[in-house]
């Protein structure tokens, strides 16, 4: 059996405040990422105060679940989850000052939110991470389903970040929407690939959510995340908006 890596599906994300494309970035990236990005909220990005979420995985020897809120404007994180003995966990950091949380957070937590967090946002990475390589290769045919459509090719430096040297391949629709995406690790651990199908689209305020997303890991392995309680918190508002 292939033994699931502990942080699964991570990409490459520098420790530290996330930092948001500029106009000199914008120049960066080729156009079809700003257009990704756009068809999943950026443009009102700035208006979100907070996010949560609970990420799921659902593949052979594994079931987890991890709950999530994430203040942007701050990078502060909020985590309920299980520790390795099963025994609940809830902690609150500002990521900015990791080095001196306690080994768990640095080491384990982290990196979960960074894998979480990307597989929730990774169309507005495409824009935001100026470090990354992205390229526009044309129709291409479907990982999993039948037909074709436009794969973007999202590569991060070999050097830096939890796995350096991932592979994002995103398949994309007419509506600049993800429908399929194949993410190959970089670095050690497994699985080596993951293909899956974006399904289950919902609108948490201005954010386009992909919640469920079916697929297998290293060809054979059936494997699904998903995400539930989706919601976001708007800019002088306590109130949470709800995925929908």
């Amino acid at each position: 059996m292939t033994k699931w890596g502990r942080v699964t599906t991570t990409c490459c994300l520098f420790v530290g405040v996330l930092s948001f494309a500029t106009a000199s970035q914008a120049q960066t990236r080729p156009v079809i990422a700003k257009e990704i990005a756009a068809a999943y909220g950026l443009d009102s990005f700035e208006q979100i105060d907070a996010i949560r979420y609970t990420f799921h995985l659902e593949a052979p020897g594994h079931n987890l679940s991890r709950s999530w809120i994430w203040q942007p404007k701050t990078d502060q994180v909020s985590y309920e989850g299980k520790d390795k003995s099963g025994k609940p966990v809830a902690v609150t950091y500002v990521r900015s000052q990791l080095d001196g949380q306690p080994e768990n957070v640095r080491k384990e937590i982290d990196p979960a939110f960074v894998n979480d967090q990307y597989t929730l946002l990774f169309p507005l990475h495409v824009y935001w991470d100026s470090w990354a390589d992205v390229q526009d290769v044309g129709l291409q045919k479907l990982p999993l389903g039948k037909g074709s459509a436009e794969k973007v090719v999202v590569k991060y430096p070999s050097a830096g970040g939890y796995t350096p040297g991932d592979t994002w391949d995103l398949y994309i629709g007419p509506d600049k929407r993800v429908q399929e995406f194949a993410y190959h690790r970089g670095g050690a651990g497994q699985p080596k690939l993951i293909t899956a199908r974006w399904e289950d689209y919902k609108k948490a305020g201005p954010l386009l959510i992909s919640t469920n997303r079916p697929g297998k890991a290293n060809h054979i392995i059936p494997s699904r995340v998903f995400y539930s309680d989706v919601a976001v918190k708007l800019v002088g508002s306590p109130a949470w908006v709800n995925a929908q």
